[in-house]
């Protein structure tokens, strides 16, 4: 019979065990998944299957074009097949869809019995709108009109008196052949900045209407343009300002000028000077009328061969232009210094929105033989170069998303340690969502919402890839986070790990001794 002492002693024993193994139960079962869930990286889900996909997926053009033939354009016999619908399909390698519509025009006997009353109009707009349909035309559909061309209905071109939509000479500040660059393809702000710059204030009194001149040529283009981004104009008059680029003196012709291959380093100079890019957070565009000093007058612009510029101006892709204007000589005749010089804002206009056109890469195509385009309207784009843009834009705003979205699933599938925010999730959600409904949009034909839709597509996708919660935890590896907590939990688990090995050799050492037999 066992003494209370011994019985009393293994109670301790047990009960010491069993403290022991609650004790590690509660550790390894509670705080250990407690500690891991709570202090591991939050990563909201994120669509990676259909980032993967977008990569092939393949963008759809389509195109509504309208034919509308005159009776006497069509042989007698071909007549009785209009209407007709065709489709053409072509990949180069962008996939685009052509949907020809072939008709009558219903109003040509109306066209017809007022033939003297379309001569007298003598202007393209408004023959084509005798010969439209009641209907608005749609955003990216095309009409084509088909007229003989010994019909007197045929339209003659008809100029405005307004700047042009085109101007020819407007000299290239680098490579005159190379491609132009077309601003960023986001819904972003931009700053159009107009400056007159005057070096020498003592000679010349300068005076321009910019107000006048915004207000009247370039606000109508912008307001066109409403649909690519949120534009605000501006203007300053800077004195004292130089090019920065001695001009050469030319003794045949008495005049100075610039030679192509000098017109890069005149912007750097001049740009110091500006002060709107700094004080800007959108792009910049920044417009230069610059009057020549008195010891540089006049002063002209030379092309690659040599030649004069007709504008007398060139331009800077993703920067802007600068046109010099140069003071009629016979306004120092008899005339006390400083001269009054009256800017003609129309010519100047002319060339700054020419300029403004290359700077959104709307260049004026090649015309196909006996073809004529509608003639530009007073906002100085047409609605088919309208259409070009949003589809160039809508192709490089759905690259840019795609290029986005991948490189940051890149990096996240990479970089386990990076926080994925619920709200970073949503606009990964959002923009992937926005890609594919613009492809959708773009392959039906609404070139409109394929637009808007591709907008949001590079928003979203952007603010997900620069969002700053992504790189709270970048630089928190977990081996620091390991060097960080084991301090804290060593001293608890060196007792509970040399009890459980105390509590494990007790048990095996049990199980080896042997049983007594009575």
């Amino acid at each position: 019979m066992a003494a209370p002492g011994a019985a009393a002693t293994d109670l301790e024993v047990v009960r010491g065990k069993r403290a022991a193994l609650f004790f590690a139960a509660v550790v390894i079962v509670l705080g250990l998944p407690l500690w891991w869930k709570t202090t591991e990286t939050y990563r909201a889900p994120l669509p990676y299957s259909q980032i993967s996909g977008l990569n092939s997926l393949q963008l759809r053009l389509m195109v509504p074009v309208t034919v509308v033939f005159t009776q006497e354009s069509v042989p007698l016999d071909d007549q009785e097949k209009l209407p007709f619908t065709v489709v053409h399909e072509r990949e180069i390698p962008l996939k685009y869809k052509l949907k020809i519509k072939c008709r009558f025009q219903k109003a040509y006997r109306r066209a017809m019995d007022h033939e003297e009353e379309a001569l007298s109009l003598g202007s393209i707009q408004e023959a084509e709108t005798m010969f439209a349909e009641p209907s608005e035309q749609a955003e990216g559909s095309l009409t084509v009109y088909v007229i003989s061309e010994h019909s007197s209905l045929l339209p003659q071109p008809h100029f405005r008196g307004e700047p042009s939509s085109t101007q020819p000479g407007v000299q290239a500040a680098f490579d005159p052949q190379m491609p132009l660059a077309s601003l960023t393809p986001v819904f972003i702000g931009y700053e159009i900045t107009f400056s007159l710059l005057n070096p020498d204030p003592k000679s010349h009194d300068v005076h321009w209407d910019i107000e006048g001149a915004v207000r009247r040529y370039v606000q109508p283009f912008l307001n066109a343009l409403r649909a690519v981004g949120n534009f605000s104009v501006d203007s300053q008059i800077l004195y004292y300002a130089v090019l920065g680029v001695n001009p050469r003196f030319d003794p045949a012709s008495s005049s100075y000028y610039l030679a192509a291959h000098s017109l890069p380093h005149v912007i750097n100079p001049v740009e110091s000077r500006l002060g709107s890019s700094a004080a800007s957070l959108y792009p910049v565009l920044n417009f230069l009328l610059y009057v020549p000093e008195l010891a540089h007058s006049p002063l002209y612009i030379q092309d690659k061969d040599g030649a004069p510029v007709a504008t007398n101006a060139f331009h800077s892709p993703r920067w802007g232009g600068i046109m010099v204007y140069n003071v009629d000589p016979k306004a120092y005749n008899g005339s006390e210094l400083p001269v009054r010089v009256k800017v003609d804002m129309v010519r100047v206009m002319e060339v700054f929105l020419a300029q403004l056109r290359l700077l959104f890469g709307i260049a004026q195509p090649q015309l196909p033989p006996k073809c004529l385009f509608s003639g530009p309207k007073s906002e100085g784009i047409m609605s088919w170069e309208l259409d070009r843009l949003l589809w160039a834009r809508s192709v490089e705003n759905l690259a840019t998303a795609t290029t986005t979205l991948t490189s940051l699933a890149q990096l996240l599938g990479k970089i386990s340690n990076i926080v994925i925010k619920d709200d970073v999730a949503s606009e990964v959600y959002r923009a992937v969502a926005a890609v594919q409904k613009a492809a959708e949009e773009l392959a039906s034909g609404h070139l409109a919402s394929a637009f808007v839709a591709s907008q949001e597509a590079v928003t979203s996708s952007e603010r997900a890839f620069f969002d700053p919660s992504l790189l709270h935890l970048l630089y928190f590896p977990d081996d620091q986070k390991f060097a960080i907590y084991i301090p804290l939990f060593l001293p608890m688990a060196v007792p509970i790990l040399l009890s459980l090995f105390k509590i494990f050799l007790e048990t095996r050492k049990s199980w080896k001794k042997p049983e007594k037999i009575d």
